[in-house]
């Protein structure tokens, strides 16, 4: 159920940054234009940490259950 939640939330990210992105180009030069791109970078910047974020703890959890097996023996 997680990795649903996750990957819904991470979509979510993506395509905000992709909506922004699109009307940030339909703007004029200007400080409000770059205010949008910096918004849609870092929207998916942060869809791209929580997708490492979960590799990590995936990975740790597995590890420790590994580390847990071999201390028991």
């Amino acid at each position: 159920m997680g990795k649903v939640v996750f990957l819904y939330r991470s979509l979510a990210y993506r395509n905000a940054a992709a909506d922004i992105l699109l009307k940030a180009r339909k703007l004029p030069r200007g400080a409000d234009r770059s205010a949008a791109r910096r918004y849609a970078r870092a929207l998916r910047d942060l869809a791209q940490t929580e997708a490492w974020l979960e590799g990590r703890v995936a990975d740790e959890s597995r590890s420790m259950s590994r580390l847990k097996v071999a201390a028991s023996r």
